[in-house]
């Protein structure tokens, strides 16, 4: 058995790199989270309130679901008197999220047809 010798992840700046974005996939990784991303990315910024009531959870648990999505860099706050405004900081979720469903909505077609043969 060969063992690869190609030193890539051992590169501590491609190790980072690599861990960067699994950190991304990994605050994308829940249903409730990727809700909030795509109501922010379509929707436009909205407050904490309003999320929990779309989202039909208590507020500390929407509001850990931001502060996951908050550090990860993909969505922003600011504070208006009381209330704390979300937006979405990378404007690149929109057509991620698109890419991934079409991707999977193609996967999907594939596999019926291949039943149905």
């Amino acid at each position: 058995m060969l063992i690869s010798t190609d030193p890539t992840l051992r590169d501590s700046r491609q190790r980072a790199r690599y861990e960067a974005l699994a950190g991304v996939l990994k605050a994308l990784a829940h249903p409730t989270r990727l809700f909030i991303v795509e109501e922010l990315a379509r929707g436009g910024p909205r407050c904490v309130c309003e999320l929990t009531l779309m989202v039909g959870a208590d507020m500390s648990t929407v509001s850990r679901h931001l502060a996951i999505l908050k550090k990860e860099g993909l969505v922003a706050c600011t504070k208006q008197a009381t209330m704390m405004s979300y937006r979405i900081r990378a404007p690149w979720l929109a057509n991620f999220l698109d890419c991934l469903r079409s991707g999977l909505t193609a996967d999907v077609e594939e596999r019926l047809k291949l039943l149905s043969q």
